[in-house]
């Protein structure tokens, strides 16, 4: 994925609903970075995570765990925000 690809507004839109979906509201970070604590900026963070975006390979995207079964490998994948097969297959919905 590049960054010509999708625009920079387009890439923008994409992280920032990555970030919402893991929770994270972008807009909590300060205007201006502090050096005391190096907590970035907004806008600094924003570029770090373009830049990672635009520079990741896809396949890291869809990685998941080697296991010996589709179960073992949910299990050891990190925590999503989607419920668990296993809620659907205990009728836990």
């Amino acid at each position: 994925m590049s960054e010509d690809a999708l625009g920079q507004e387009q890439l923008d839109a994409y992280i920032r609903a990555r970030l919402s979906l893991a929770g994270f509201d972008l807009t909590k970070l300060p205007e201006e970075a502090d050096p005391a604590t190096g907590v970035p900026s907004r806008a600094q963070a924003l570029a770090a995570l373009r830049a990672f975006v635009t520079s990741t390979p896809a396949a890291l995207a869809s990685w998941t765990p080697p296991a010996q079964s589709p179960a073992y490998a949910q299990q050891e994948s990190a925590p999503l925000i989607y419920p668990s097969i296993a809620e659907a297959w205990g009728g836990e919905r």
